[in-house]
């Protein structure tokens, strides 16, 4: 799964662009993040108050806001997915892969899956290659809410050392739906990082879950072929049901037929994956990298 260290590179590569220096590498993040004093909110603790019964415990609150709000509201969302930002918006893609969610303009919420780890020094990723996607975001200040300020990925397999530090530039940069972010902007950033796992061919059009799997479409129809795909998170985002996903990506894809037909496009292919997200803002990366500066 996508890691803090993974978003704080996405940060580094992209602030140190803009600011005509010398990155930090992947692994001298890594090795950084394991230092640094994170506190207890980085694990889940059990405290035992003398007042309180012995299996009584506190847990701390997961630092992702919207993980946080699932938990108080006790709700429970099937599998381990998503990006989102995590939070992502639409997002856009290189040649190799065509991934985008429906509106650039609107913010979307954060949607991390019940089960997802929190975030803390004992969290580590023995992965070093994988497909992946970088989503930035702007947040409100007042309101946290997200709006989507780049997002680009690729399905080919990409070394994350390499990978993250190309797709963090372009997804900030190179977003044709976008102006490229500019140095001025880093405050009110946030970055999700998702690294997308196990895919499968569908058996059909809606053989995937919602808040579970991501889907790649391919499908034929007046003498051309349509092609685009949703991240995991985005159907849940804007509470849509299968069928309601499905037509909003071949809308996406560029089909302009009746809804009620969606079914009837020839040669429909569904792929469906998941993934795995980690966000990080401005504010916690600042505060690593003073950190940093000061060792």
């Amino acid at each position: 799964m996508a890691t803090v260290e993974h978003c704080l590179y996405c940060f580094e590569v992209l602030s140190a662009s803009l600011e005509k220096r010398t990155p930090m590498t992947l692994s001298q993040v890594q090795t950084s993040w394991a230092e640094y004093p994170k506190g207890l909110e980085e694990d889940s603790v059990s405290i035992a108050s003398e007042s309180e019964e012995p299996s009584t415990s506190i847990h701390a609150a997961p630092r992702n806001p919207t993980l946080q709000r699932v938990s108080e509201s006790g709700r429970s969302t099937p599998g381990s997915s998503s990006s989102g930002g995590s939070g992502s918006g639409a997002s856009s893609l290189r040649q190799e892969s065509d991934v985008t969610t429906p509106s650039s303009n609107g913010s979307t919420p954060s949607f991390v899956p019940v089960g997802m780890q929190t975030r803390g020094s004992k969290q580590r990723s023995t992965i070093t290659e994988s497909p992946l996607f970088v989503t930035w975001n702007t947040v409100s200040p007042t309101s946290h809410s997200r709006h989507l300020r780049g997002c680009i990925g690729t399905f080919e397999t990409q070394p994350l050392s390499t990978g993250l530090s190309s797709y963090a530039l372009h997804s900030a940069l190179q977003d044709h739906r976008f102006s490229p972010i500019t140095k001025g902007e880093l405050p009110s950033l946030e970055v999700s990082v998702t690294l997308l796992t196990d895919f499968e061919t569908c058996k059909g059009a809606l053989d995937w879950e919602l808040g579970v799997h991501g889907i790649r479409i391919s499908f034929y129809a007046k003498n051309r072929r349509f092609g685009a795909c949703y991240l995991p998170d985005v159907a849940v985002e804007q509470g849509w049901d299968k069928e309601e996903t499905m037509v909003s990506l071949m809308r996406k894809a560029g089909w302009g037929g009746k809804k009620e037909k969606w079914a009837e496009v020839g040669d429909m292919t569904v792929t469906r994956f998941q993934g795995a997200a980690e966000s990080v803002g401005w504010e916690e990366f600042k505060a690593w990298k003073t950190w940093v500066g000061k060792k």
